[in-house]
């Protein structure tokens, strides 16, 4: 999530303030991104107060209830399957929010530069609680965003000095961790030995593949340009889907599918700036997603 202004103009005057810019090479530079088939998108859950329900990430928990990072309420809502707000919890500048093997829900806090002065972490609680409380998992982290499981319950967060490897009891993996650098990491995602990873560090819009049995060997799966040409996009949120595609949510308000395997990327949606994303359970072909102004955004794929 880019914290220097809400408006993607303003972002584009001000990229330094995200991230260090420089000259890209011109064999290295993000291509055009062309329109492919449509997605329609339609409002899930309304904003109650634009901006101040910035909804900075979505995800579910295992009972199907749709739970929402508010980032600027200091807190993450639950929703049932009919919309109705059952739930919320305090934490703290709230990020990734992704349901655990153990069936505890993981969300990620300290989303902010704040997290320099006051590191930020992960907090896990029971999400069928009537009242749950959030525990401290982990903590010690600067800037943390994005979250994901791998298939033997290891947690991966995308902070801003590179991807964090956090063990089941809640200890940090450092050796591996000094191997996964990776300026401005924000979302990520898992398939198999690879971690698919959003970056605005070193440069704006980078999608990059690490492998998680030797994370220090990562590549460039595609450079995301924004609709202004020459000037990259911010890359945020991403989702796969069974098939291996990507879909990443990018500030210029798109939802770009990306097929890691050529990196050939499209946009199937443009609108408002989008935060995050996240398949709706038992139904592939629809995403939500999170949006700056807090709307949460249900998504038709074309099929």
């Amino acid at each position: 999530m880019s914290r220097c202004s809400l408006l993607w103009p303003a972002a584009l005057v001000a990229l330094a303030c995200t991230a260090p810019v420089a000259v890209a090479d011109p064999a290295a530079a993000a291509q055009p991104i062309a329109s492919c088939a449509p997605a329609q998108a339609a409002t899930a859950v309304p904003a109650g107060m634009p901006v101040l329900d910035w909804s900075e990430n979505v995800g579910y928990d295992a009972q199907g209830n749709l739970w929402v990072s508010r980032v600027y309420r200091n807190e993450v809502q639950r929703y049932d399957r009919s919309g109705a707000l059952t739930a919320t919890v305090p934490v703290e500048f709230p990020g990734a929010v992704r349901s655990g093997p153990d069936g505890l829900l993981y969300v990620v806090y300290g989303d902010s530069p704040t997290s320099a002065i006051r590191p930020g972490g992960v907090v896990r609680f029971d999400p069928a609680a009537a009242d749950p409380k959030p525990e401290v998992f982990v903590s010690g982290f600067t800037m943390p965003n994005g979250a994901a499981f791998d298939a033997t319950g290891t947690l991966y967060v995308a902070a801003m000095s590179g991807v964090i490897r956090v063990r089941a009891d809640g200890s940090v993996d450092t050796a591996w961790t000094e191997k996964a650098a990776e300026a401005g990491a924000n979302g990520i995602v898992v398939q198999g030995n690879s971690l698919y990873v959003t970056a605005n560090g070193s440069a704006l819009g980078r999608l990059v593949r690490m492998a998680i049995d030797d994370p220090s060997a990562q590549t460039v799966v595609a450079n995301l340009a924004s609709p202004l040409p020459g000037v990259p996009d911010f890359a945020d949120d991403l989702h796969i889907d069974a098939d291996g595609i990507l879909y990443v949510t990018t500030l210029s308000g798109r939802l770009i599918r990306v097929d890691p395997a050529t990196g050939a990327a499209c946009a199937v949606l443009t609108g408002q700036p989008l935060t995050s994303v996240v398949a709706t359970p038992g139904q592939p072909n629809q995403l939500l997603a999170g949006t700056e102004s807090g709307a949460v955004l249900r998504i038709q794929l074309p099929r």
